[in-house]
């Protein structure tokens, strides 16, 4: 038989064998609140690694090819320093591009801690050169050792002791989204395995006639799968969509936001929890096989 025609008999059923698996009561209900509720949280967990692996790409996009000089010097010698490392800079390789931020420049990034009305003025705040590196980098060492020669008060921060944690914390944010998917079939296919051992004992009796009138365990077996696995299909199929409706209503990505508001899905990425129901059905026609058959056995 082929793989169509296999698919199309389990999907279909025999009429015969489905009066073995009770069409609702407790095991039913059970198995669809089971399947619903573990692919609704599958879709926030597929949701947090996703935007954690966009999170680790943004912040190494980010940083990964920039560099900041900050410039500490007398008032009277700031602007000659300035000058001498924009030259050092523009002699570097694997520098593209290097500039002085402006006054204007530097309040914008002081003004989240200390407020708009920093006097930038009368403050002894470092001059910051930003550095924009090419495709090959730069030589940071040799940088160094030039700067601390012709100008003393520049220190170099090539953004690797902020990109580095950054970027891990991501990571493990990611690994934990797809450790919780994990967890959450695990917990599925348990509490489903459970539900099939209730209904085959509750059917001990019906199984024993069957068997006095020829049927099979393999017979028998297929039928509870077939139905704990259409249960789990149906119900991961509605708790999927409910979530994907949930991570509709969550707030889109913003710049001030941070990661909270980036928390979904981006184009293609939509199509990823369709898969979360085919993925639970699979579970469940794992689970329910093995406890038919180690069933079947105890009742034999």
């Amino acid at each position: 038989m082929s793989l169509r025609a296999s698919l199309r008999t389990f999907l279909v059923g025999d009429a015969q064998a489905d009066r073995v698996v009770p069409p609702s009561g407790f095991t039913a209900q059970l198995t669809l609140f089971a399947a619903a509720a573990m692919a609704f949280l599958a879709v926030f967990a597929m949701a947090l690694s996703l935007a954690a692996g966009r999170l680790a790409e943004r912040w190494g996009a980010e940083l990964a090819h920039s560099s900041t000089l900050r410039i500490s010097a007398p008032s009277e010698q700031m602007a000659e320093q300035t000058a001498a490392a924009l030259r050092v800079l523009e002699t570097t390789p694997g520098i593209a591009s290097a500039r002085a931020l402006d006054k204007a420049e530097q309040r914008a990034l002081l003004e989240p801690w200390f407020g708009p009305d920093l006097p930038l003025e009368s403050l002894p705040v470092p001059q910051l050169i930003e550095i924009v590196e090419t495709e090959e980098g730069y030589d940071a060492s040799g940088l160094r050792l030039r700067l601390s020669a012709e100008v003393p008060g520049a220190v170099l921060d090539d953004h690797t002791r902020w990109r580095r944690p950054l970027e891990a914390a991501a990571g493990r944010l990611r690994l934990l989204g797809w450790l919780s998917i994990g967890l959450i079939a695990g917990t599925m296919g348990v509490m489903i395995t459970l539900a099939a051992h209730a209904a085959l004992a509750a059917n001990a009796q019906v199984i024993a006639v069957l068997r006095l009138v020829g049927a099979t365990d393999h017979y028998i077996a297929r039928a509870f799968v077939r139905r704990f696995t259409l249960r789990a299909l149906f119900g991961a199929g509605a708790g999927a969509g409910l979530g994907m409706l949930a991570m509709l209503a969550l707030p889109e990505a913003q710049e001030t936001g941070g990661f909270l508001t980036g928390l979904g899905f981006a184009g293609a990425g939509w199509l990823l929890p369709l898969l979360i129901p085919v993925l639970a059905a699979g579970v469940a026609y794992g689970a329910t096989r093995i406890a038919a058959r180690r069933r079947l056995r105890e009742l034999a």
